[in-house]
């Protein structure tokens, strides 16, 4: 089953996090389109809410986008990404990666979607968090 969720408030953003929590990419697999005012991940995201280990291709839409800033990026196009969390702070949503990697979007409202692309895939790589 694929997934599809929206996040408009505050109190939506904790469970689309946490199915992104996790999720990998690639910089190239980051678009903004400043003249339409959104800013698209492409990741492999974690299954968490399935009962083996899998991935599915997703798209994550931030709309009403005016500005990206990032910080401590990695400089080769091949570096992955791995996705902890996302945070709102009104009018900045703040996406934080491992290796103290983040990617901050100005908004003008809070507006994502996340949505599956296709079918899931096993894997044996399994999520792990230093304590």
């Amino acid at each position: 089953m694929n997934l599809t969720l929206l996040a408009q408030t505050p109190e939506d953003l904790p469970a689309l996090a946490a199915l992104l929590q996790d999720a990998t990419l690639r910089a190239p697999d980051i678009a903004f389109d400043a003249r339409g005012h959104r800013l698209v991940l492409l990741v492999n995201r974690y299954r968490w809410e399935a009962a083996a280990p899998s991935r599915s291709r997703a798209a994550m839409r931030i709309e009403t986008t005016t500005r990206v800033q990032q910080q401590h990026w990695p400089q080769g196009a091949d570096a992955v990404l791995n996705l902890l969390t996302i945070e709102w702070a009104e009018p900045h949503l703040t996406l934080s990666f491992s290796d103290g990697i983040t990617l901050r979007a100005h908004c003008e409202a809070l507006d994502l979607i996340l949505e599956d692309l296709g079918d899931p895939w096993t894997t044996t790589r399994l999520p792990k968090h230093q304590l």
